[in-house]
């Protein structure tokens, strides 16, 4: 088996010794950086243990919650030892501590925020980007003409469309979902006219010789082959659907949403609260495109990157 550099100094003994060197010198710069140091030594040890160890499920799984749960114990401990104000940077204690107090209130976001404004408006755009996506194969005009628009589009700033629609759709998630819409289409869009251009001659021929039509060879021959790129626009839609529905909010929304919330706890410096908002919606993308990237393993099972 092979090993990193890392993993090399470790078996060579090197390891310890630097790991020395790096708390000498962080005793001579600050004697609170010591146990910083010493945290990250031993996380960075047992990380290049874990990774040098054969591949299984656990140690796949070890390795990034070992990291991010190394990130947090850091972060609290320079807050703590350095004395870091609530209003620049809360611990995650404080974080936590906040999340589980105000459970009602971030539900009412989420579900403002996530399941009305930026679900619905990535069903809709991914949906409307499909179609149009067939429609411009089955037309070389639109292929000429429609994609230099919609690349157009593509390049208008969400903080320039996100207020215009906000007064056409009105402040409620009507509007939010029709910023995603925008902001999700176009990626989606590219993907699928380039995956359904996946095809190869021979195949498309083959299946000429059985007779088929245009619609038998889109559904039988061309979608299919098309998935890998429809769930890479998928994909990329997930996160820019929640960023489009947040960012929307900052220019009108009820008295609820994430966006929302965000903007009034940070004019307010209650900064913890801030940080379980984006908390929630760091999590729910995660959730979201790891439910998507489980989609696109059982339909792409065939395709290689799947392997």
């Amino acid at each position: 088996m092979k090993h990193g550099p890392a993993a090399g100094l470790l078996r060579g003994g090197a390891g310890p010794l630097w790991i020395g060197a790096a708390l000498v010198c962080a005793a001579l710069v600050d004697l609170r950086l010591v146990p910083v140091v010493a945290v990250w030594a031993g996380a960075w040890w047992v990380n290049t243990w874990l990774a040098a160890q054969r591949r299984t499920r656990v140690t796949t799984l070890a390795v990034p919650l070992l990291f991010g749960l190394t990130l947090l114990v850091l972060w609290e401990m320079v807050v703590r030892l350095f004395g870091v104000p609530a209003v620049i940077l809360p611990p995650p204690s404080a974080i936590g501590a906040r999340i589980g107090a105000e459970v009602p209130t971030l539900w009412e976001d989420f579900v403002q925020t996530f399941l009305r404004g930026a679900l619905t408006g990535y069903v809709l755009g991914c949906g409307a980007a499909l179609l149009t996506a067939v429609a411009i194969d089955r037309s070389p005009f639109l292929q000429r003409g429609l994609l230099p628009v919609g690349n157009f589009i593509a390049a208008l700033p969400i903080v320039g469309t996100a207020p215009i629609l906000v007064m056409w759709f009105g402040f409620d998630w009507e509007s939010k979902a029709a910023v995603v819409v925008v902001m999700v289409f176009f990626p989606m869009l590219v993907n699928t006219v380039a995956g359904l251009a996946a095809t190869d001659a021979m195949q498309r021929d083959l299946m000429k010789t059985y007779a088929a039509g245009y619609w038998p060879t889109l559904l039988k021959l061309r979608l299919p082959a098309a998935m890998p790129f429809v769930f890479n626009g998928l994909k990329i839609c997930t996160t820019l659907a929640l960023i489009g529905a947040i960012v929307a909010e900052f220019f009108g929304s009820p008295t609820r949403g994430m966006g929302f919330r965000i903007s009034t706890e940070v004019g307010r410096l209650s900064l913890d609260m801030v940080w379980a908002e984006i908390t929630v919606a760091a999590l729910a993308g995660s959730a979201f495109y790891g439910a998507v990237a489980l989609a696109e393993r059982r339909v792409t099972f065939w395709h290689p990157s799947q392997r």
